[in-house]
C-alpha cells in the first residue's frame, strides 16, 4: 500500500476540502474548511493531507504549542478518516503513521491529543496506541489524552 503524509499546496487542497465525515461523527471535529482556516490564521497549526494510492483519505493537523511552564507540547490537534474510506483499517494505520512522523519530526516524548468523551470509537482507537487521558481539559472542554513516546522505538 503506497501512502503518504503530504502538505497542502495550491494544488491538492481542493482535493482535501472534499474530505468529510459521517453525519453523525460532525460534532467531534471541525470541517477541512474550518481547520485550514486555522492553520492560516495561526502558522502553529500545520495541516496535512493522507493519502493513499494517491488519492487523499484523510486528513490531520498537528503542530508544537509552548506551554506556560516554557515546555512544548506537540499535539495532533486533528484526525479524521474519510467517510468513504472508514472500516478498512486506515484509521489505525495512519494514527500509526502520524506518530512515527511527529516523532522523527519533532524528537518528542509526548503526544498531546483531546478528544470529547462521547466520542468513543476515537477513544477506543487511541487507547490502543497508548493513549491515556491525563485528567486535563482543553479549551473546548475536550479530554486530553497523552502517549509517552521514546524516539528509539521509531526509528
Amino acid at each position: 500500500m503506497f501512502t503518504e503524509i503530504r502538505d497542502i499546496t495550491a494544488l491538492n487542497k481542493e482535493e482535501v476540502l472534499t474530505l468529510r465525515i459521517a453525519d453523525n461523527q460532525q460534532d467531534f471535529i471541525e470541517s477541512t474548511e474550518q481547520c485550514l482556516a486555522e492553520a492560516k490564521e495561526d502558522k502553529r497549526f500545520i495541516p496535512v493531507g493522507l493519502y493513499k494510492e494517491d488519492h487523499a483519505v484523510g486528513f490531520a493537523m498537528y503542530g508544537m504549542f509552548p506551554q506556560k511552564d516554557n515546555s512544548q507540547r506537540v499535539w495532533l490537534d486533528r484526525y479524521f478518516i474519510d467517510e468513504r474510506y472508514q472500516h478498512k483499517g486506515l484509521g489505525k494505520y495512519f494514527l500509526q503513521q502520524l506518530i512515527q512522523y511527529l516523532v522523527a519530526k519533532y524528537s518528542c516524548q509526548n503526544i498531546y491529543l483531546s478528544v470529547y468523551d462521547n466520542n468513543t470509537v476515537a477513544i477506543q482507537l487511541y487507547k490502543k496506541f497508548g493513549f491515556v487521558f491525563n485528567g486535563e481539559l482543553d479549551t473546548k472542554g475536550e479530554k486530553v489524552m497523552v502517549k509517552e513516546v521514546y524516539a528509539h522505538d521509531y526509528h
